[in-house]
C-alpha cells in the first residue's frame, strides 16, 4: 500500500529540476540537429523529426522504468542481458555495415544499434549479481563480474565500437568502486595490469582497424593527414574556437553550415553548438550536464539499498564517461573513438537507452523511503 502511495503522489521539486534538466538538454540537441540538418537534400522524414521520434519513444522507456519497481525490474536482468548478447551476435552476421563498422540492425527507415542498450543491460545485471549476496573475495568481487561483462565487450570490439567497448569497462569499473575492493586486491589488480599491458596493447594496436589506428595517429599528432582521418578533428577544433565569446548564432556556423564538419548532428553535435552559441552558451551546457550528475550523485548517495546505489552507479559511470569522452574528443584532448553526447546528439538508441536509464535513477529516488518492495 505504501509503494502505491508512492507512486500515485505528485512529483517533488527535486524531480521537477530533475526532468527539466533533461527537457533542457534534450531541447538544445533537438536545435543543433535542426540547425546543422535543416537544409539537408532527399525524400524521407528530416533528421530532427526522427530524433523527435526517438524522443517520443525513449520517454514511454523513462515512463515504463519509473513507475515499475526497480526490484522488479532488476529480477529480468538476466534474461535481459541474454537477449541484448543474442542481437549482438546478429548484428554481426546480419548488421548494416557503416563507414567500416557493422554495429546496426535496419527497421525499415530506421536502425537499431544493440551496442547501446548492452550498457544498460550490464548496469542491470552487474547490480543484480552484488546485491544478491555478500561477494567476498578476489574470485567473486572481480573475476566473476568480469567473465560476466566478456561476452559482451568482446562482441562489441568486433563490430568494431571501442567507443562502446570503452563504456563497457567504465561500468566495470564503476560497479567494483561502488561495492568496494580492497587495497591489496586494487594493488594486485594495478601490477597485473601493468605487466600485461605491453602485450594487450601490441594485440589491441594489432586487432585495431586502420582508420582507428589513423584516428589515435591523428590525437597523438595533429597535423598528421589532415586531409584525411585528421579532418573530422581539425575541423571540430576550428568550428568550436570560431564561436569565440558570443558564438555566431543559430545557422551562422560556417563550419557547419557549409558542411567542412562531417557528422554535425551526431558524434560532433556539440562543435556545432559551440559554434552557434560561443563559450558562454558552452558554459551554460557545461552546467546542465553538471546538474544532472550532480542530482544523480544525490539520488545514488541516498538509495534505500544497495542495489539502487549500484544501478545509479551504473548509470552515472556511464552518463559521465560519454559526456567528458565526446566533448574531449571533439575539443581535441581525447581520440575520436565515436561516442555520442547523451540527451543531444542524434541516435535513436542512444537517446531511447540514455532515457530509460534516466527514468530507472528516479525510480531509485522514489522508492527510497518505501518500507517494503
Amino acid at each position: 500500500m505504501i509503494d502505491r502511495l508512492r507512486d500515485s503522489r505528485g512529483l517533488d521539486r527535486f524531480e521537477w529540476l530533475f526532468i527539466a534538466v533533461i527537457l533542457a538538454l534534450l531541447s538544445v540537441g533537438v536545435l543543433s540537429i535542426y540547425s546543422v540538418t535543416q537544409a539537408q537534400q532527399g525524400g524521407g522524414p528530416p533528421i530532427y523529426m526522427k530524433q523527435l521520434i526517438w524522443i517520443l519513444i525513449g520517454a514511454a522507456a523513462f515512463l515504463v522504468m519509473l513507475t515499475v519497481d526497480y526490484h522488479k525490474i532488476s529480477g529480468l536482468a538476466y534474461p535481459f542481458y541474454g537477449i541484448v548478447l543474442v542481437l549482438l551476435a546478429v548484428v554481426l552476421v546480419f548488421g548494416k555495415t557503416s563507414r567500416g563498422a557493422q554495429r546496426w540492425i535496419p527497421i525499415g527507415p530506421f536502425a537499431f544499434q544493440p551496442s547501446e542498450f548492452a550498457k544498460l543491460a550490464l548496469i542491470m545485471v552487474l547490480a543484480s549479481y552484488y546485491s544478491k549476496a555478500p561477494r567476498e573475495g578476489w574470485l567473486q568481487r572481480v573475476v566473476l563480474p568480469g567473465l560476466i561483462m566478456a561476452p559482451g565487450l568482446l562482441l562489441i570490439l568486433k563490430q568494431p565500437d571501442l567507443g562502446s567497448g570503452l563504456s563497457y569497462l567504465a561500468i566495470y569499473a564503476a560497479a567494483l568502486l561502488v561495492v568496494g575492493i580492497r587495497s591489496k586486491a586494487l594493488g594486485i589488480l594495478l601490477v597485473f595490469a601493468l605487466m600485461v599491458f605491453p602485450f594487450a596493447w601490441e594485440m589491441l594496436w594489432g586487432a585495431l582497424h586502420d582508420y582507428q589506428r589513423q584516428r589515435i595517429m591523428t590525437f597523438v599528432d595533429p597535423d598528421y593527414d589532415p586531409g584525411g582521418k585528421g579532418y573530422h578533428g581539425l575541423q571540430s577544433r576550428i568550428a568550436i574556437g570560431s564561436g569565440e565569446l558570443m558564438g555566431k548564432g543559430l545557422y551562422g556556423g560556417t563550419q557547419s553550415q557549409l558542411k567542412f564538419l562531417p557528422e554535425g548532428h551526431t558524434d560532433f553535435v556539440f562543435a556545432v553548438f559551440a559554434e552557434e552559441w560561443g563559450f558562454l552558451g558552452v558554459l551554460v551546457l557545461l552546467a546542465l550536464f553538471l546538474s544532472l550528475l550532480l542530482l544523480a550523485i544525490d539520488i545514488a548517495a541516498k538509495a534505500k539499498d544497495v542495489l539502487g546505489a549500484l544501478l545509479a552507479g551504473g548509470v552515472i559511470a556511464m552518463l559521465a564517461f560519454c559526456i567528458v569522452i565526446n566533448i574531449g574528443m571533439t575539443a581535441g584532448v581525447f581520440p575520436i573513438v565515436g561516442i555520442p553526447l547523451p540527451l543531444m546528439s542524434y541516435g535513436g538508441s542512444a537517446t531511447v537507452m540514455t532515457l530509460a536509464a534516466l527514468g530507472l535513477l528516479l525510480n531509485i529516488k522514489r522508492r527510497r523511503l518505501t518500507l517494503f518492495y
